[in-house]
């Protein structure tokens, strides 16, 4: 059996799993049925929309379904597919033993991160905060621990100083995309020669919320640098201004000797502010105001002159 052969059940939910349905399907795939989270509210309006996989699935034919639960009916579906492996890409939920047993070669996993390190919901963000020189993505033979399962094949790439969560994100598709049609394409022999992990170099990457993304001008700049990068576009690191939030979306350390208090405004140029921070300090080259597109800070600057102040704060509520 060759990989065009594989009858392949998919199992995701946002864009980055949509992104490996889509090369699935366009390397012609046999894909016989595509699982997603159920639709939900999102955006401003909170309008109910469809999650990115079964937008891809629907624009290519493809059976969805949306379970609230992989409960009995769920799972009766996944055996009505008689897939010989489920792919799973940042589906959301928790697959039991019992559904990993269903297909024939079991189920893989599509995981951003160089397992053990970063298991769990956010390991793209979390390798960013953490100022880990490189990322990458993991295949991995899916068991009932978290992210535990052997790896069968893994593709790096470096973190640059320039990096954020969209950025690398990015990268990580194309590896992930890369990466997926190879273990299909070898599957029986990849999980033969499978390697275990180690579970004591393990970390772990837990969901973070918005108020993560609370700038503290007390911490060091590089630490507010590392968060700047990590939260965009999802949720901008942000910090209180004039009584909303200003967010912040892109910004360098730079070194700093002075006594000014964190949060100041030490200085204004054309294209930059530079804020104190608890060590050093952060040069920020462009802002999000409240209700307004992001925008560099000489745009900003042009159309809001009086705005922002030397030896102001910017943590002025």
């Amino acid at each position: 059996m060759t990989s065009s052969d594989l009858r392949i059940a998919f199992a995701g939910t946002p864009d980055f799993a949509a992104g490996h349905l889509e090369h699935l399907c366009r390397q012609e795939f046999n894909i016989v049925g595509v699982f997603s989270q159920p639709d939900r509210p999102s955006g401003r309006g909170k309008a109910t929309r469809p999650t990115p996989v079964k937008t891809v699935a629907e624009s290519h034919g493809l059976p969805v379904f949306q379970p609230e639960s992989l409960d009995y009916a769920a799972k009766e579906s996944l055996i009505s597919l008689a897939p010989d492996v489920l792919v799973v890409v940042a589906f959301g939920m928790i697959l039991s033993e019992e559904v990993l047993r269903i297909p024939r070669l079991g189920c893989i996993n599509v995981h951003a991160s160089l397992l053990p390190r970063w298991r769990g919901a956010a390991p793209i963000e979390h390798a960013l905060l953490a100022g880990d020189a490189e990322s990458g993505i993991s295949i991995m033979q899916m068991e009932a621990g978290l992210d535990t399962g052997p790896v069968l094949l893994e593709k790096s790439t470096p973190i640059t100083n320039d990096d954020n969560a969209e950025s690398l994100t990015g990268r990580l598709l194309l590896l992930g995309c890369d990466g997926l049609v190879e273990a299909l394409g070898q599957l029986p022999d990849l999980q033969e020669r499978s390697t275990a992990q180690d579970n004591s170099k393990a970390t772990y990457a837990s969901k973070l919320s918005k108020s993560d993304a609370l700038i503290n001008w007390s911490q060091p700049a590089l630490t507010i640098q590392r968060q700047v990068q990590a939260f965009y576009p999802r949720s901008p690191a942000w910090c209180p201004f004039q009584g909303d939030r200003l967010r912040i979306i892109r910004a360098q350390q730079v070194s700093h000797e002075g006594s000014h208090p964190p949060g100041t405004v030490m200085g204004i140029d054309k294209s930059a502010l530079r804020v104190a921070c608890g060590k050093d300090a952060l040069e920020v080259s462009m802002l999000q105001l409240p209700g307004k597109k992001a925008a560099s800070v000489a745009d900003i600057l042009n159309g809001h002159p009086g705005l922002f102040q030397q030896g102001s704060t910017l943590q002025e509520s």
